[in-house]
């Protein structure tokens, strides 16, 4: 069951997942390898930060938005959520074979999994550090695949003590409410048979706080935003997604106050890290996301059969 905060100017105790209430994030002390830093300047880890990087990348993606049926095969997830979003509907390669006798045997597999459930064999194949498919990627263009789309994947250290969120919002923690469910879905339809339903239902397999902000007027909700919380080994992370402005509405810093809400909010609840995604293509979003210290942190292309 959600529950619903009013933010207002005074500092509000949120109520964590785990039932505790706190005023601040708690703090974390997390030990791991020190890294030379980038050259970027504010979007920058700390030294102590380590990214989130090969398999436990691809994992936390997938918990973020989690399909409503997973098969494990061979080193694949083969993902099926009644046809919508591709994210949870293709073949993802977590720990695939290396001998390419047995990658050639474990696609055919797949393909015929795929087919025998009505749909057309589509892989996603991340690139990142500790992540590499060249192999398969050579396969899957042999056998006559098509690469479509290109979506960066970014990612940053969450502070243990953020900023508040945006006094304005409307925050629900856990499931989103009908009313956040219309707005999400005016501001950002999909057109398969279905699919505002199956949306509902993808957002409900992970626990997440939501966020959404009036228009000017009040009259009705002008931004929303997701955070799904995925638990990565002993690590908490911030899968964001779901981010849409009125385009009407663009412009006067709604997309930034969504994002500093989430990024405030997950960190409240034990989040030391965030990651989303973002298409190649968004400029606009892009210069969102690096407003907020986002880094890159990854890639991935879909390969679909022809």
């Amino acid at each position: 069951m959600s529950s619903t905060f009013g933010i207002g100017r005074s500092r509000a105790s949120l109520r964590r997942l785990d039932g505790e209430s706190s005023r601040r994030a708690p703090r974390r002390v997390v030990i791991m390898p020190k890294r030379s830093r980038r050259p970027t300047s504010r979007s920058s880890p700390s030294s102590s930060y380590s990214d989130i990087d090969g398999s436990a990348l691809v994992e936390s993606l997938l918990g973020g938005w989690r399909a409503l049926a997973r098969l494990d095969v061979d080193g694949f997830a083969l993902l099926r959520s009644r046809g919508v979003t591709r994210r949870a509907n293709s073949i993802v390669p977590i720990d695939p074979p290396a001998e390419p006798a047995a990658l050639a045997a474990a696609v055919e597999r797949l393909e015929g999994l795929a087919e025998a459930a009505g749909q057309t064999p589509t892989f996603r194949l991340f690139t990142a550090p500790r992540l590499e498919h060249g192999p398969l990627w050579e396969l899957l263009l042999a056998r006559g695949y098509v690469p479509e789309g290109h979506t960066l994947v970014q990612q940053r250290e969450l502070p243990a003590a953020g900023t508040a969120p945006h006094p304005g919002a409307r925050i629900l923690v856990g499931a989103p409410d009908e009313d956040w469910l219309a707005a999400s879905w005016r501001l950002s339809p999909r057109p398969e048979e279905g699919a505002r339903e199956t949306t509902r239902d993808l957002m409900a397999g992970t626990p997440a706080v939501y966020v959404s902000l009036p228009s000017a007027d009040g009259a009705a909700d002008a931004a929303v935003g997701r955070a799904a919380l995925v638990t990565q080994g002993r690590r908490t992370v911030a899968v964001l997604d779901a981010i849409a402005v009125d385009p009407a509405h663009r412009r006067h810093g709604l997309g930034r106050a969504v994002v500093g809400s989430l990024l405030a909010l997950a960190a409240v609840q034990g989040a030391g890290h965030a990651l989303l995604e973002v298409e190649e293509r968004n400029a606009a979003a892009r210069a969102l996301y690096r407003g907020a210290c986002f880094h890159a942190g990854g890639e991935y292309h879909y390969l679909r059969r022809a």
